[in-house]
């Protein structure tokens, strides 16, 4: 009877503690953004990536064709409350769909008046009804307001990926575990007038795939060869079917490989090094 008791508690103990040791694990992959998340106890090695995203490339087109713009996607999702945005890629603070709004709006002051306006009789004093000119305090010359408006879904060509590369020990294979998308106002924009790429937003990965899947008629991947296999964004990134360059790899300063090698094009050239060195590292997992 002992024995049986004690068998009971040992099971009941084992059963507490998988159920617990689930939860914890679907916590996590809820608050990191990873879609399939790996337990800490298969992984043997992780670095974490984040890697620029230029729609405009050839290869990453199909994610951006005409009216299903990825960027468009993801705005309208969060427009129709389906999405959350972050401000950053920690993922710990959110944004409304107002504030990301106002993160990709900009302001376009009035012209003023050209030389030949000028020489023609135009003037930007106020005036009367009759073109006369106001005398000072009878009525109140306004300066001109400035416009706002919404970069459009086309204008928004910029994306990171933020990722950890990770070898499972268990399955004896390296897999990107993608946590998250951020989406950046151009440095060339023209309303862009800081001259860097500004974030717009974050968003969960996890998020994204069921935002894709929830919309397949507008969460396509363009296949240029054949109309009858379009994709769906999700297996598109599943599939790795994008290019992409390293602009960081998680560092003690957190610096960015242009800050930490000097200049933009010396940074280029440590993204491929960096990409060439994971490579070797995989490769040098199998030799031993």
């Amino acid at each position: 009877m002992n024995k049986f008791l004690s068998f009971a508690a040992l099971a009941a103990g084992l059963t507490l503690s998988v159920a617990a040791s689930a939860q914890e694990q679907a916590t996590t992959a809820s608050s990191n953004g990873s879609y399939r998340p790996i337990p800490n106890s298969d992984i043997m090695f992780r670095k974490t990536i984040w890697r620029a995203i230029d729609l405009r490339e050839k290869q990453n087109k199909p994610m951006f064709s005409e009216g299903k713009e990825i960027s468009g996607v993801i705005m309208d999702a969060v427009k129709r409350g389906e999405l959350q945005a972050y401000r950053n890629d920690s993922l710990t603070s959110t944004l409304s769909a107002a504030e990301m709004l106002g993160n990709m709006s900009y302001q376009e002051a009035a012209a003023g008046l050209s030389d030949e306006e000028k020489a023609a009789g135009f003037s930007n004093e106020a005036t009367d009804d009759w073109g006369a000119p106001v005398k000072k305090g009878s009525k109140a010359a306004a300066p001109a307001a400035a416009s706002s408006y919404a970069y459009r879904p086309k204008e928004i060509y910029q994306m990171e990926l933020k990722e950890d590369m990770i070898f499972d020990k268990k399955r004896s294979r390296m897999y990107h575990d993608i946590k998250s998308i951020t989406l950046l106002v151009p440095s060339t924009l023209s309303g862009n007038t800081s001259g860097i790429e500004r974030p717009i937003a974050s968003f969960k990965y996890s998020d994204l795939v069921r935002v894709f899947r929830a919309n397949p008629d507008k969460a396509i991947w363009f296949n240029p060869q054949n109309d009858a296999q379009h994709k769906n964004l999700a297996d598109a990134f599943e599939l790795w079917l994008f290019n992409s360059y390293i602009v960081k790899v998680s560092n003690p300063n957190d610096s960015r490989l242009d800050e930490v090698y000097g200049s933009q094009q010396q940074g280029i050239l440590a993204s491929q090094q960096a990409a060439a060195d994971l490579i070797e590292y995989e490769y040098n997992l199998w030799s031993f």
